[in-house]
């Protein structure tokens, strides 16, 4: 009796070998096996989220040299799919953006997810905005003017989806880390209906946001399952955005009703789905806040990575690998400690890097991105220091 060949080792049938991986790739690997003493990815929030570059360049930054070579960055090891939303639900088309009223200094404008939005005039990212109203009031305003944009096989969303497919395969094939990224239910739900009115809602019309959930299924479920057909899913990211300063926005009852259900059978499917059924599949939240409440709560999914570590909410990223060692962690990084001194810097790193690297399952980066009142020459010191201690 012959034996089956093994499957080839092309990334989508079976992990490509470590010497034919691309350095980037190792790396990252490395840091989701938790591999103890393996050098951490060197990178920064959002593959480098500034609000600083103008203040950068009259400091004398140089605008000839690639930030990736400024800053000791790592090259690239993972593709990113997304088509499932991120901040906001993944409407296909999107609402017309339109200003809706003229206030002086500020303006109202409909966004592309239906929601009206108070800016100043000529700003509209970079700062906090005010959600004057969402498009989901009720049952007749979600099918009537939102459902419909959820549609899975929209011809503009599978044109999209099929030509991303190609575009990451010669990636794939150098062993890069293959995450959908996809909007979470609460910050999907608070996009439609808004996070006020929401929590009515989950009392006043739980029918309608279970039908808002089980429409976010289908068209995750849906998108996912296309680009199974061709590639193994290394992580499922969602951004959740569930917590503030003082833990969970919602309750575990809440979240166990109204989110979990549909992660659940989702991630079954995911996992059923895998071309290579040897390949672990990674599952990241993304959340802003106070976020220990929420690590065993969503680690009941199978949650085993996590960011970004928001320290002025209360999170340590050294307290949370020693309380979780199951669970990968990047972010930590207190971004109001890089506008101070490099002393304090120094501190800082010194009391979080070496410990984390022993451990392995880390790379840090900003809690979030890198503000304004960070000098040049403080972010210098930064990484210089990130590439001294991170092995």
């Amino acid at each position: 009796m012959s034996r089956r060949p093994p499957p080839p080792a092309d990334g989508v049938h079976a992990l490509v070998p470590p010497e034919r991986t691309a350095p980037g790739a190792r790396k990252l690997r490395d840091y989701y096996a938790r591999v103890p003493g393996a050098p951490f990815y060197r990178c920064e929030f959002g593959n480098g989220y500034y609000f600083t570059m103008e203040r950068w360049k009259d400091e004398g930054m140089p605008q000839d040299v690639p930030l990736a070579e400024l800053f000791g960055f790592d090259p690239p090891g993972a593709v990113e799919l997304w088509g499932l939303g991120w901040c906001e639900a993944a409407f296909q088309p999107g609402f017309e953006t339109r200003i809706i009223e003229d206030r002086g200094e500020c303006e109202v404008v409909q966004d592309g997810a239906g929601r009206h939005v108070l800016f100043f005039k000529g700003r509209r990212s970079g700062f906090m905005p005010e959600y004057l109203e969402h498009p989901v009031r009720d049952r007749r305003t979600w099918e009537e003017n939102v459902k419909w944009r959820m549609n899975p096989a929209s011809p503009e969303r599978q044109a999209e989806l099929d030509k991303r497919i190609t575009e990451v395969l010669p990636d794939v094939a150098r062993g890069f880390v293959v995450t959908q990224r996809c909007v979470g239910g609460y910050m999907y739900l608070r996009s439609l209906i808004g996070p006020e009115k929401l929590l009515y809602a989950f009392y006043d019309m739980p029918d309608v946001v279970h039908d808002c959930m089980k429409t976010w299924f289908e068209l995750a479920d849906s998108i996912t399952a296309r680009c199974q057909q061709h590639l193994t899913f290394d992580q499922f990211f969602i951004g959740e955005d569930i917590c503030y300063n003082h833990g969970p926005l919602i309750s575990p009852d809440m979240i166990r009703e109204f989110l979990f259900p549909y992660y659940q059978q989702l991630l079954t499917n995911l996992r059923a789905r895998q071309i290579d059924r040897a390949r672990h599949l990674h599952f990241q939240v993304d959340t802003d806040g106070f976020l220990d409440p929420v690590i065993e709560l969503y680690a009941e999914l199978g949650m085993d990575v996590m960011s970004p570590f928001e320290v002025a909410s209360g999170c340590d990223v050294v307290r949370s690998a020693r309380q979780y060692p199951w669970l990968a962690i990047n972010g930590g990084i207190d971004k109001r400690i890089l506008a101070t001194t490099p002393r304090q810097i120094d501190r800082h790193v010194e009391a979080i890097l070496p410990p984390l690297l022993e451990r392995g399952g880390y790379y840090p980066t900003c809690d979030h991105g890198v503000p304004l009142e960070v000098s040049y020459a403080n972010y210098l010191h930064y990484r210089k220091r990130c590439l001294e201690l991170g092995g």
